[in-house]
C-alpha cells in the first residue's frame, strides 16, 4: 500500500470516529411550548423529628442540659456539685419536692458551708458546652424554693479551662415557696467558644431546690424560648413550602405511653412532663406543638400534621373499632388546636398561648410508618380516621403512610433510603407511575453516605433523585430529605447520613444540602418536554419553567468523573436571551464534603455564561451539580 493512501485511510477513520463521538454526545432536547405538568408548588419541605439532638441541642437553643429532673438513674448525669476552697455541699434528685404536678421531681442542693470567699453549689455542662461570643445577651430563669428564705443566688457562665467568668448576676428573693425566677446575662470581651458551663452558688448554708433550669441564648425573630438563628437561616435558604411534623419515630414512640402527645406539650413550660424519646434520650418538650406552629410561622410555610394513629414501634397497636375512638378524638382536637377560630374549645386554647389566628393546614398524615405494623390492623385503622376526620374537615387532604386496600387515599407517602448507586439508577422511578392512584409525598428519602453528613457523591444522587421528582411532580405533591439535623458531637448522632450539622457553636450545610437550596431556589411552575439522549450513566436532567418571568430552569448532573459536554436544543421559542447563568455545585472527589471546620468546601459558584441561540453547547464539570437558568 503506498504512503498517500495510507494517510487517507487514517483520516476517514478519525474523521468516522469523531462522527461516533459527535453522534454519542449527550443531547438535551427542551420542547418549551410544551408544558407536562404543573409543578406542586408544596414540592420542597422539611422533615423534623426528635433525632440526633435535633431539638434539644440543636434548633431549640435551651442550653441547660437535663433542665428539669426526671426519673431515671442518669437525671444528674450533667449536673455536678460544686465547691470551692472550704465549702461544702451535696446534691440529690428529690422525689418529693416538684414545682408542678408535671414535674414532681427536683435537684436538691444542700449546701453546709459556704463563705463570700468560698461559693457553693452546683454546674450544668450544657450540650456538649455552652457558647459564648462578645457582647452576647442570655435570657435565663429557674424554679426554685429554700429553706433559707433571702438566700442570694449568684448565676455565671464560667469557661472550662480557665475559669474565667463571661456573664455573672445575682438573683435575690428566695423564700420556702415555689417561684420563678428570672434573670438576664451578658458577656463581656470575651473569646468565642463553646467550652464554658452554666453555675448557680451561693455564700452562706441553705438547702435550695431548683427545677427547670433554663438558658437561652438571641433567637430568631427574638421570640421568647424561640429557634436558633443560625440553623433556621439555613432552613430559610432552602425555601422550603412545608414542614412535616412531629415527624418520623418521635410520633409514635416505643410504646403507646411514649407517642407524642400533644396537649403535654402545649402551655407553660412548667406544666410540661417530658417523655422518653425513641433514640434513647429524654425530650424536654420545650419543642411542643405550638413551638411547631410558630416555627412555621417564622419561615411563612405550612404545617403538614402528622396525628398519632394507634401504632407504636415496639409493635404496640390499638385495634380498629371503640377502643381506637378516642385517639382519632385527640387527632380531631390536634386539628382545631392549629385550625379551628377562637370560638372552638381548642382554637380558644390556641389563642391562650398568645396566637388568636388559626394556623393554616391542608394536609394531615394518619400515624407514621405503618407499614411497619406486622397486625395487619393500618387498614382499618386509616380508614377510621380518614371517615371521622372528613367529616369535620372534608377540605383536609389525609396522608396514608403505607398502601391501603379498602379505598384510595388522598395522598400515599414513601419512604427512601438509598446507597448512591440505587438513587442512581432509580432516578425514573416516577417516570412511570400509576397517574390514577393516589398522589405521592416523598415524606423521608435520603442517600446514605458519608457521615455525620452526607459526601459529594450522595448530593450527586440526591440531586438525580430529585430530577425524577420534579418530572413527576404533578404526581410528587411533595418530598422531604431526612433526617433534618444532627449535633456532630461525640454522643450526639444516632443516625447517618443527615443534612445539617452543627455543635454548641457554629454548623453547616452539607453537599446535599446545597443540592436541596439549589432545586428548591430554581424551580418553576410547570415541568416542560424534554429528551435526555445517549447521556450514559450517571447525567440526569429536569426541566421546569416560569412562564410569567419567561425564565428557564434547566437542571443537570454529571455523577461521573469527566467532563460531559451537552448538547442543548430548544424548541418552541423565538428567542433566547444570550446572558444566561449557571449554578455549579462540584469537587474533585465523591468523597469530599463539608465539616464544622471546613464548611464551604463545597459549596455552589455562580458563572454568567453566553447562549448563541436555541442550540448550543455547554460543558458540565465532572462529580457537578448544575442549574442553568434561561431567559426567553
Amino acid at each position: 500500500m503506498n504512503r498517500p493512501h495510507l494517510y487517507a485511510l487514517i483520516l476517514l477513520s478519525l474523521v468516522a470516529s469523531s462522527a461516533v463521538g459527535l453522534a454519542q454526545a449527550p443531547s438535551l432536547a427542551i420542547h418549551v411550548d410544551h408544558p407536562t405538568a404543573k409543578v406542586s408548588p408544596m414540592l420542597y419541605g422539611l422533615m423534623t423529628e426528635e433525632i440526633n439532638f435535633s431539638y434539644d441541642g440543636g434548633l431549640y437553643p435551651e442550653l441547660v442540659r437535663d433542665r428539669t429532673i426526671g426519673a431515671d438513674w442518669q437525671a444528674l448525669a450533667h449536673w455536678t456539685m460544686v465547691a470551692r476552697g472550704h465549702s461544702s455541699v451535696e446534691i440529690s434528685a428529690d422525689d418529693h419536692a416538684g414545682p408542678s404536678a408535671a414535674l414532681p421531681r427536683s435537684l436538691k442542693v444542700s449546701v453546709t458551708e459556704a463563705s463570700e470567699a468560698a461559693p457553693a453549689g452546683v454546674q450544668n455542662d450544657g450540650f456538649w458546652g455552652i457558647p459564648v461570643r462578645p457582647q452576647m445577651t442570655y435570657t435565663g430563669s429557674f424554679y426554685a424554693k429554700t429553706d433559707s428564705a433571702g438566700v442570694p443566688v449568684t448565676v455565671s457562665i464560667v469557661n472550662d479551662q480557665t475559669g474565667a467568668i463571661a456573664a455573672s448576676t445575682t438573683v435575690m428573693g428566695l423564700t420556702g415557696a415555689w417561684k420563678q425566677y428570672t434573670f438576664t446575662l451578658r458577656a463581656g470581651q470575651v473569646s468565642t467558644t463553646a467550652n464554658n458551663h452554666l453555675l448557680l452558688t451561693v455564700t452562706r448554708p441553705a438547702t435550695i431546690w431548683f427545677d427547670l433550669v433554663s438558658l437561652f441564648p438571641p433567637t430568631y425573630h427574638g421570640r421568647r424560648y424561640g429557634n436558633r438563628i443560625d440553623l433556621m437561616e439555613k432552613l430559610a435558604a432552602m425555601h422550603p413550602a412545608f414542614l412535616r411534623l412531629p415527624g418520623g419515630n418521635y410520633l409514635e414512640g416505643d410504646h403507646i405511653s411514649e407517642r407524642f402527645e400533644w396537649k403535654k406539650t402545649i402551655g407553660p413550660l412548667v406544666d410540661r412532663p417530658t417523655h422518653p424519646s425513641p433514640w434513647h434520650y429524654r425530650s424536654s418538650d420545650g419543642m411542643g406543638l405550638f413551638e411547631y406552629l410558630q416555627w412555621c410561622e417564622d419561615l411563612k410555610i405550612e404545617p403538614v400534621l402528622a396525628v398519632y394513629a394507634g401504632y407504636s414501634m415496639m409493635q404496640e397497636h390499638v385495634e380498629p373499632g371503640p377502643a381506637l375512638e378516642p385517639y382519632i378524638q385527640d387527632a380531631l382536637d390536634e386539628i382545631e388546636f392549629v385550625s379551628g377560630n377562637v370560638h372552638t374549645k381548642w382554637g380558644a386554647e390556641r389563642a391562650k398561648n398568645g396566637h388568636p389566628a388559626p394556623f393554616p393546614l391542608h394536609y394531615v398524615e394518619i400515624g407514621n410508618e405503618d407499614f411497619f405494623d406486622r397486625s395487619g390492623s393500618y387498614d382499618g385503622r386509616y380508614a377510621q380516621y380518614y371517615k371521622a376526620i372528613k367529616q369535620r374537615y372534608p377540605e383536609l387532604q389525609l396522608i396514608a403512610t403505607a398502601p391501603i386496600k379498602s379505598m384510595k387515599p388522598d395522598v400515599l407517602d414513601e419512604h427512601f433510603y438509598m446507597s448512591a448507586e440505587k438513587s442512581f439508577s432509580d432516578a425514573t422511578h416516577y417516570d412511570k407511575v400509576d397517574r390514577n392512584g393516589p398522589k405521592i409525598f416523598v415524606g423521608e428519602w435520603a442517600t446514605r453516605e458519608g457521615q455525620p453528613t452526607p459526601n459529594l457523591q450522595a448530593a450527586l444522587a440526591d440531586a438525580a433523585w430529585m430530577t425524577g421528582m420534579e418530572r413527576n411532580s404533578d404526581v410528587i405533591i411533595m418530598a422531604s430529605y431526612a433526617p433534618l439535623f444532627v449535633n456532630v458531637n461525640p454522643g450526639g448522632m444516632q443516625w447517618e447520613t443527615d443534612l445539617i450539622g452543627y455543635d454548641a457553636l457554629t454548623s453547616y450545610g452539607s453537599p446535599s444540602y446545597w443540592a436541596q437550596v439549589l432545586f428548591a431556589n430554581h424551580l418553576g411552575t410547570e415541568v416542560v418536554a424534554s429528551t435526555l439522549t445517549n447521556a450514559g450513566p450517571r447525567v440526569y436532567a429536569s426541566v421546569t419553567r416560569d412562564d410569567k418571568q419567561r425564565r428557564l430552569f434547566v437542571k443537570l448532573v454529571n455523577g461521573t468523573s469527566e467532563e460531559q459536554p451537552i448538547h442543548i436544543e430548544l424548541d418552541g421559542v423565538v428567542n433566547v436571551k444570550r446572558d444566561a447563568t449557571i449554578i455549579s455545585l462540584s469537587g474533585k472527589s465523591p468523597n469530599a464534603t463539608n465539616t464544622l471546620t471546613n464548611p464551604d468546601a463545597i459549596v455552589p459558584v455562580k458563572h454568567g455564561v453566553q447562549v448563541a441561540g436555541p442550540k448550543f453547547d455547554q460543558g458540565l464539570e465532572p462529580y457537578s451539580i448544575n442549574v442553568l437558568e434561561l431567559r426567553y
